[in-house]
């Protein structure tokens, strides 16, 4: 049995790698139902990454992909995320969110929220960035920089 019913994930998911494939793999095992929040190209846009992003619909193929070679797809609903806290402070449901170290200030932002407003506090359940093969976390900015491939192996020195 599961830890959790519903559990949410966010993200851009931009090139889709090893990272995102982790966090995403972590909030299965735990929750019943996922919620997997997807950045809208606004809100992407927003956010002031250092690269381009893939657009909304490719950024979604991919992860459907990756939800249905998983056989997690019947698991999952994905929603249009417009800002950092998507359905985490309309729906009392939500148990738990899994983010990386980099979103966890997120997180705590949510629950403050959602504390404000009486909903319960949700569970944090932080996964560590995946290392690349020298050690450095795998990001998209890397593999949009040409240094290392999706699964974190180095591709040309920096």
């Amino acid at each position: 049995m599961k830890k959790f019913k519903k559990v949410a994930v966010g993200g851009t998911f931009d090139e889709l790698h090893k990272g995102h494939k982790v966090l995403l793999l972590k909030a299965f095992e735990i929750g019943e139902q996922i919620l997997i929040g997807l950045c809208t190209d606004e809100f992407a846009e927003k956010m002031g990454k250092p690269h381009i992003t893939a657009r909304f619909d490719e950024r979604l193929k991919e992860l459907l992909l990756f939800l249905k070679n998983h056989k997690l797809y019947s698991k999952a609903k994905i929603i249009p995320l417009n800002d950092a806290f998507g359905n985490t402070t309309t729906d009392k449901s939500i148990e738990a969110l899994v983010v990386s170290e980099e979103t966890k200030k997120i997180a705590l932002k949510i629950n403050k929220k959602r504390i404000e407003i009486g909903f319960p506090p949700l569970e944090i359940i932080m996964v560590h960035m995946v290392p690349a093969e020298n050690y450095k976390p795998i990001s998209t900015t890397r593999i949009r920089e040409g240094e290392i491939d999706r699964e974190g192996h180095i591709l040309r020195k920096i």
